[in-house]
């Protein structure tokens, strides 16, 4: 089995790219930064309580046409946010694209999912279909999140099975070329002390960390919410613990959010609060590029490596990765010899080439410590049930 497709001679930078962008986001793959991203996950498939793996939107994961799609096209093709990456991962053959698998809302079924034998197999059946269907270069479980030790064990069954098909895909099609089985992971010592780490790194090439919401509205007062150091929890004890526990430095990517997250009437950090603010799409979470708000001075703290920015009118607190602390974080991934960085995701930035891109600034961080990945994606699927698929997007 083969789970070390990652290596430490180059960094990964990822960022989610998430269905519902192209509605009143705006933001269509064609708008990803491709020269700044080595990987791409699409968020979200969702879990059924037997197994099956289904997108979670079909207008826009395999059926909207757009300006450039014909109508007249014969046989069955791929339409839609696929068929964009299809040609995006053609034209940038260092960009790998996975599917995420459940996230927060679709994560309900996997426990029952995992205990079950005969389900898990229903899982990775249709799972691994998706993958060659769509044209993919991997799977990314996003469990949140495993509660007890019997969900571990169960983890680790479904990881280890997964790869077992991977491989067997790989080998049917003389792919020389692993293909990714990735996870979400979480960063509160609860949730990873529960986990069996060593046991999950046979089979998985990176752990991404999901090092944002240390604090929001569920904490006891304003906080940092993706500080490097200090406090009770904090990236880097979260990574430590993971290299602690046998996951290779070069495996982990470090989380990073593209949104800050609001605390209402509050003197300032550890301070108390009342409300969290509107927020851009849901109530106390701001979209980055929106940020400073107007009024507002961002901060940044040393001592932790983290952002923020204050409003003393409004008494307003906003916790986020400014450009400067993405560039810290560039240095202590490259310093600790991990993989490099994903984001929590696409649509919140600005555009590649605008001076405050946390994408941007991650990738030329990295860059001079080291390359970003440029291993080839995969190009060839003769079993895709689209057309336009097996012929290559020709």
């Amino acid at each position: 089995m083969s789970s070390s497709n990652t290596h430490p001679g180059s960094f990964v930078v990822c960022s989610y790219f998430v269905a519902w962008a192209i509605y009143d986001r705006n933001h269509n793959v064609i708008d990803l930064p491709a020269q700044n991203l080595t990987h791409i996950l699409y968020a979200f498939a969702n879990l059924d309580s037997n197994g099956r793996v289904f997108l979670g939107d079909n207008w826009a994961d395999t059926d909207k046409h757009y300006e450039d799609d014909s109508w007249n096209e014969t046989g069955t093709n791929l339409y839609g946010n696929f068929k964009r990456l299809g040609l995006l991962k053609k034209a940038n053959r260092h960009l790998k694209v996975s599917l995420s698998i459940g996230g927060w809302t679709w994560s309900t079924n996997f426990a029952e999912v995992a205990a079950n034998p005969d389900k898990r197999a229903e899982f990775i059946k249709t799972a691994m279909e998706l993958m060659d269907n769509l044209g993919l270069d991997g799977l990314d479980i996003d469990w949140e999140y495993p509660k007890n030790s019997q969900d571990a064990d169960n983890y680790v069954s479904l990881l280890r099975e997964l790869r077992q098909a991977m491989d067997a895909y790989a080998a049917a099609k003389g792919d020389h070329i692993p293909y990714l089985l990735t996870g979400a992971m979480p960063c509160g010592e609860s949730q990873y002390s529960l986990l069996r780490l060593n046991e999950m790194n046979q089979y998985m090439d990176s752990f991404y960390l999901m090092a944002y919401d240390l604090a929001g509205s569920w904490s006891n007062a304003a906080g940092h919410q993706s500080n490097l150091h200090g406090r009770d929890a904090s990236i880097h004890k979260a990574v430590q613990y993971y290299i602690g526990q046998g996951i290779p430095s070069h495996k982990i990517i470090v989380g990073m959010p593209i949104y800050g997250r609001g605390f209402q009437k509050t003197n300032g950090i550890g301070h108390s609060f009342e409300g969290v603010g509107p927020g851009t799409w849901e109530e106390g979470v701001y979209d980055y590029k929106t940020l400073p708000l107007p009024g507002a001075v961002e901060y940044y703290d040393e001592d932790t490596v983290s952002s923020y920015s204050y409003d003393p009118v409004k008494r307003e607190l906003i916790t986020y990765d400014s450009p400067l602390v993405i560039d810290r974080k560039a240095e202590y991934i490259a310093q600790h010899q991990l993989g490099g960085a994903m984001f929590w995701e696409s649509s919140a930035d600005f555009r590649g080439d605008h001076e405050r891109s946390l994408i941007g600034s991650v990738s030329n961080g990295l860059r001079r410590h080291a390359p970003l990945d440029t291993r080839l994606n995969h190009l060839n699927y003769p079993t895709s049930i689209y057309e336009n698929v097996r012929n290559g997007f020709e």
